[in-house]
């Protein structure tokens, strides 16, 4: 009886299945390998050697900028804090949710300077600030009044802090010379002396706020 002359074609296909396999492995293991080591070099060392290069060349900006008050951390230099009452100074309005200075939800209020909510807003914040100290009748700095892209900048200008120096110095019964005194030595210069403009942390002014006898 003589051979089909399909049977050749049929062990050829029959072969194909183990030569995919074979050449499937061969593909797959360099890729395992390099996928390994990326992760062990990018994953691990990496972030292993910038962080124990930035807690050896920048130990208190390493760990988040943290403000202790008798060994405790009361809050970061980076990160505002939401103050009301009128015996502080107050920062920039922040518009994260669910709460003010979310550092976990960092946004901007992404309303249009013509935005009928943003406008309200901003008529309540000065409502506010009016209520505050009424004999005040000066124009309430920007700042004061409208949230920063970030809703977490600790920081106001001189003219916001200045705006509130008087307020603060009643509620607290202190000269407004003093509060004053206060927020010139907590007044940062402008970045490598040209960036930005002069600044007013506000968690370390209500801190020396606090401090005062």
């Amino acid at each position: 009886m003589s051979a089909s002359p399909d049977m050749p074609a049929q062990a050829a296909r029959a072969e194909t299945p183990a030569d995919a396999s074979g050449t499937l492995r061969a593909s797959l293991r360099p890729a395992l390998v390099l996928f390994v080591l990326l992760t062990v070099l990018t994953g691990i060392l990496y972030p292993l050697v910038v962080t124990l290069l930035a807690r050896a060349m920048f130990p208190q900006q390493a760990a988040g900028s943290l403000i202790e008050r008798h060994g405790v951390a009361v809050g970061s230099r980076l990160i505002g804090q939401s103050f009301s009452d009128p015996g502080h100074f107050w920062g920039r309005p922040s518009a994260t949710t669910p709460q003010p200075y979310n550092g976990t939800g960092s946004t901007g209020s992404n309303l249009g300077p013509l935005n009928p909510a943003l406008v309200d807003a901003v008529k309540e914040r000065i409502k506010a600030l009016r209520a505050a100290d009424p004999a005040n009748t000066a124009a309430v700095p920007v700042d004061l009044v409208t949230a920063s892209a970030s809703g977490l900048d600790p920081d106001i200008s001189v003219a916001a802090a200045e705006y509130q120096a008087a307020r603060v110095a009643r509620v607290r019964g202190l000269p407004v010379e003093r509060v004053q005194a206060l927020i010139a030595a907590h007044t940062g210069g402008r970045l490598l002396g040209v960036l930005g403009e002069p600044r007013v942390n506000v968690l370390e002014l209500n801190l020396a706020v606090d401090a005062l006898k």
